[in-house]
């Protein structure tokens, strides 16, 4: 480490749940003091038992504590921190926060307020990225107004089938599928509507629907000196309702040429931008072709199938590059070791994905060679049921494909969650298919099987 680089005496973790573990696991390992928030529900919650200090900022309710900045603010005030760290999810995504930690003396660790503010609004973000240099999915040039004409004009352009996309959204809400003209307008009033709902925003704006792509991503980290690196792919296409189940890296889609291709155009990109900290960048990929579709300005759920093939800990990355540390690796001492697949396990029934809030009663994870779980369970732990269903992640590692997917099938029967439901079941069922063992899938294949899965 530069020894010119004063690190963090002490970080607040805006969050909580396996992210704020795992925010609090690298800071103890660099030498930093962490402060823990909690709600009144997560008082008894790992990431507020292993931090060095915790501050109850409020109610159960997500808008009443985690969602809550003046309360975090606060938090961090009180308890003399330097640095907030948002994890994923909450505010890490909201650029109004980052100001304000940032007015409030405080250093945020992820990228700055505009950066967020740009790759936020998706269709912003489509237009600054087609000038970057990258592909992007044909449709239309930034959000779109209320002239009905306007609108049926540039998707005939655009070429049915198409998709009406809420500009703030994400996580398949504010999304419509329209086959034909028909359909359009209805499908854009649905769109508008549950994009103001979620979003408090219903802009939309159109996008041509590419049949059967693969949902590949690009991790990068760039410093504030410029230096911008990437960590190659991650393959999500294993969704459903648009929410990835399962992720691995590399992809088996992909070629070593394919790879260095779409990853130095992003490094390029980001470099044009400015960009600091870690952040992935997303596409579809069809036909041997990317399609971008989004910037994601945080730490990913699925970061550490990244971290198993290239022993790069992000989220320690994060830290040192918001203390003003240069990067410790140029592009050429990244190298991709093995295979890595990650399982986000929920408490859900693994039939039809209700949540199974409630008392974990038994607990025990598996382990052996390249196996990590990053989770904040534990035997007598209440599962509460304000939150996302998430509980752990379960990511195994190992030299080929094939002898990750038979770790990983290994991994998922040793895994022990009693008193609650979880998808453990479901994803040992998905192992069984010779889709997956083969490689062979693509975002909408989870939609098509999941009645037939045994």
């Amino acid at each position: 480490m530069n020894e010119n680089i004063v690190m963090f005496d002490k970080v607040l973790i805006a969050n909580r749940g396996e992210i704020a573990v795992r925010i609090n696991r690298a800071c103890q390992e660099l030498g930093i003091k962490t402060v823990a928030i909690h709600s009144t529900a997560d008082s008894d919650a790992m990431h507020a038992r292993i931090a060095d200090e915790s501050v109850c900022i409020g109610p159960a309710n997500s808008k009443d504590s985690y969602l809550n900045i003046p309360a975090i603010i606060a938090a961090g005030e009180i308890t003399n921190a330097d640095a907030i760290h948002p994890g994923y999810g909450f505010l890490s995504e909201n650029e109004k926060f980052a100001d304000i930690v940032e007015e409030h003396g405080f250093t945020f660790i992820g990228p700055t307020a505009e950066h967020i503010r740009l790759m936020g609004d998706k269709a912003r973000a489509k237009i600054t990225m087609k000038e970057c240099g990258i592909q992007t999915v044909p449709g239309s040039e930034g959000s779109l107004g209320t002239n009905y004409d306007e609108i049926h004009t540039v998707a005939e352009s655009i070429g049915y089938p198409i998709l009406v996309k809420a500009v703030s959204g994400g996580g398949g809400r504010g999304m419509q599928k329209v086959e034909n003209e028909e359909n359009l307008i209805s499908s854009i009033a649905s769109a508008k509507a549950e994009s103001k709902a979620a979003f408090g925003d219903d802009s939309i704006y159109l996008e041509k629907l590419i049949e059967r792509p693969r949902h590949i991503e690009i991790q990068i980290i760039a410093d504030t000196y410029g230096n911008v690196i990437h960590l190659g792919e991650r393959d999500c296409s294993i969704q459903r309702r648009h929410q990835k189940l399962l992720e691995e890296a590399p992809s088996p889609a992909l070629n070593s040429d394919e790879r260095d291709i779409i990853g130095n155009k992003v490094v390029n990109a980001i470099q044009n931008l400015g960009y600091r900290g870690v952040g992935t960048v997303e596409f579809l990929y069809s036909n041997g072709e990317f399609y971008f579709i989004e910037m994601n300005t945080r730490i990913q759920v699925e970061h550490p199938v990244t971290e198993s093939i290239t022993g790069i800990d992000l989220v320690r990355e994060q830290i040192r590059i918001a203390s003003g540390a240069p990067l410790d690796h140029n592009q050429s001492d990244i190298n991709f070791s093995g295979h890595s697949i990650e399982c986000r396990i929920n408490a859900e029934n693994p039939e039809d994905f209700r949540p199974s809030p409630g008392l974990v009663s038994g607990y025990h994870p598996p382990g052996g060679p390249g196996v990590r779980v990053d989770s904040a369970l534990y035997q007598g732990y209440i599962i509460p049921s304000y939150y996302d269903s998430l509980i752990s992640k379960l990511i195994v590692h190992a030299p080929t494909r094939n002898e990750c997917l038979m770790r990983l099938r290994r991994a998922l029967d040793e895994y022990v969650i009693s008193g609650v439901q979880t998808t453990i079941p479901f994803h040992l069922k998905i192992m069984q298919n010779a889709d997956i063992a083969n490689g062979t899938y693509d975002i909408q294949w989870l939609d098509r099987n999941k009645d037939n899965l045994k």
